[in-house]
């Protein structure tokens, strides 16, 4: 059986993100959204709703799981007896910090792999730091996260 960990803060979930959970499930016999639980940032929303958002999210794809984790990703990926890691790549910058972890991922854990998968043109200058900043001021959000999230954004901006 093919398993993901596909990790990220989703702070929040963007159309993006979405983009490539929902390709990875295509792809993988049973996927796991890792949502980092980072003590040395300060997320907009606690660990606990970026789940509860994961899951709202993609609660019809049967194949996904949400959970959180601490530490080392490694850690969680065989915790969980995955042997893949996916990472979405918007820009040649990103290649280039996710190359470097995944080289010190597959020296730390060989039988780890790395799946990279580019995001969809339309997504790829897209991240949730830029979609917080235009709802810190009240702009329009809309075109980047789901209904349901870019409400609970508004609210928290509120």
């Amino acid at each position: 059986m093919a398993v993901a960990v596909y990790p990220g803060s989703f702070d929040p979930v963007t159309l993006g993100h979405y983009d490539i959970i929902e390709r990875t499930s295509k792809i993988m016999d049973r996927v796991i959204l890792g949502v980092l639980n980072n003590n040395s940032k300060s997320p907009l929303f606690s660990v606990e709703e970026r789940v509860n958002m994961l899951k709202s999210v993609t609660n019809q794809l049967p194949n996904v799981e949400v959970q959180s984790f601490d530490g080392l990703l490694i850690d969680f990926v065989r915790k969980n007896n995955a042997n893949v890691i996916v990472r979405g790549l918007r820009a040649i910058t990103d290649f280039e910090y996710e190359l470097q972890l995944s080289q010190t991922n597959r020296v730390i854990a060989p039988e780890i792999d790395t799946l990279f998968l580019t995001t969809n043109l339309k997504y790829s200058y897209l991240s949730s730091s830029i979609v917080k900043e235009i709802a810190m001021y009240h702009g329009d959000i809309s075109a980047f996260l789901h209904p349901e999230i870019a409400e609970l954004v508004k609210k928290k901006f509120a």
